[in-house]
């Protein structure tokens, strides 16, 4: 079986980017840095509202497991600094409007200078907004501490959970009903046997270059996600202990050639492509995150500028990575055909990101609206090239680009958690290898 597993190798499709470079790269250099940072306050500190209802379906299958609760922060656990600057955005204004800046937040100089700002914040780049991240202003939004809500197995499995990826997979990735999906549980034991799978690979080959990236992109959230929950799986549970650790036989069920149909190491290729999507945001964002006006704002001056400086040398790694995506490939044909192609993947991907609601454990919903989120985000600012090269602001004085706290957030968690599966492969590699 680890034989199976080791196939993950050379380049990928679409890019000019190898496995190996990006192991080398991400578990040695990357992985430890990201982890320090997202410790901090600012970063482990995510605002969600877990009640919204699903708005696709009626459902009525909450989880019941224990492990599949959140714990909200109490007011008093979150720093003052984020509890009272909600946006980025609003001390960026403080210029062009007058307003006097204490960190992230300002005290504005009148009550329609406020509601300028606002009105402005809420048609703030629709065209670039690739998810929803309106829990931020919800009034039934909490803060939670990522790091006291870990991502891990939690029993929600069966299926309601299978709803939701097969909601993802056959309504929103462009792929017509009489395709069938690889290993799809609804037609799994049906005789499509390789024919099926055949049938598949040859209508995403012949798909444009953009939405085979799309598929990719969903297809390796997925595989993170599954990583996640082999690596932090329940081990032991009696009265006097939890164990929590690998899962050798999860993975191997979920990612083996030979049990998986040979979809187990496409869904790890397609994890290492999303990695090089999120990486590559990372990296063209760092004119916005090197803006002397950015703050990682929790009120803790001397420790809000260290995380700034950590923040500022993973974005110039992330930037020294030596074989990047080039996006510049994608929509690059005919100016409309490209616009509307970017319109529909764009509202695909708004759409996958209100299924997360749709999520029956709550746990399995944080994680998924923030690394949806996440995504989004990278996505946002993949697609705002020339709006971050033309900050600090436009010749009306207005900023070019923006980023919310709750977009920050995402963006770094999301590739933190890309960052860590990458990590955990070479865990279980070692692990199986052991095994045999």
């Amino acid at each position: 079986v680890f034989i199976h597993l080791t196939k993950v190798t050379g380049n990928l499709d679409d890019c000019a980017c190898d496995v190996e470079t990006i192991n080398a790269f991400n578990n040695d250099l990357l992985y430890p840095k990201l982890q320090t940072l997202l410790e901090s306050d600012y970063f482990r500190l995510y605002k969600v509202n877990l009640n919204k209802p699903c708005p696709f379906w009626t459902d009525h299958s909450h989880c019941g497991v224990r492990d599949c609760a959140v714990k909200p922060c109490s007011p008093n656990e979150v720093p003052e600094g984020i509890r009272l600057s909600s946006h980025h955005k609003v001390s960026q204004f403080s210029q062009k409007m007058k307003v006097e800046p204490t960190g992230c937040s300002a005290v504005f100089s009148s009550e329609e200078t406020r509601e300028a700002v606002l009105d402005w914040s809420k048609h703030d780049d629709e065209a670039e907004r690739f998810c929803v991240v309106d829990d931020e202003e919800s009034p039934d939004a909490q803060y939670v501490d990522l790091l006291l809500n870990p991502e891990r197995y939690t029993g929600y499995k069966g299926p309601e959970a299978w709803q939701i990826w097969n909601s993802i997979y056959e309504e929103n990735c462009f792929k017509p009903y009489t395709v069938p999906r690889p290993l799809n549980p609804a037609t799994f034991y049906s005789s499509t046997g390789n024919e099926g799978e055949r049938t598949f690979y040859s209508w995403l080959e012949g798909q444009c270059v953009e939405k085979r990236a799309f598929y990719r992109l969903v297809s390796g959230l997925h595989a993170s996600i599954s990583v996640h929950l082999s690596a932090r799986y329940l081990l032991g549970d009696n009265w006097f202990e939890r164990k929590w650790g690998p899962n050798a036989s999860e993975f191997q069920q979920r990612f083996d050639s030979e049990l998986t149909k040979g979809e187990g190491p496409k869904r790890l290729r397609n994890l290492y492509f999303l990695y090089l999507i999120e990486l590559r945001a990372l990296a063209k964002a760092l004119p916005f995150f090197q803006q002397a006006s950015f703050q990682l704002y929790t009120g803790q001056l001397e420790q809000d500028q260290k995380h700034k400086e950590q923040l500022l040398d993973i974005l110039q790694l992330a930037r020294s990575f030596p074989l990047h995506f080039d996006e510049t490939a994608l929509f690059a044909g005919d100016r409309e055909e490209a616009a509307k192609l970017k319109e529909d993947i764009r509202l695909s991907f708004l759409n996958i990101s209100k299924i997360m609601d749709c999520v029956g454990c709550f746990k399995c919903r944080l994680w998924g609206k923030l690394q949806t989120q996440g995504l989004g985000t990278a996505l946002k600012v993949l697609f705002s090239e020339r709006q971050i090269e033309a900050l600090p602001k436009s010749r009306t004085g207005w900023p070019t680009f923006q980023l919310s706290r709750q977009e920050i957030v995402a963006l770094l968690n999301a590739f933190g958690r890309v960052s860590t599966s990458i990590k955990e492969l070479q865990n279980f590699r070692s692990l199986l290898s052991e095994q045999q």
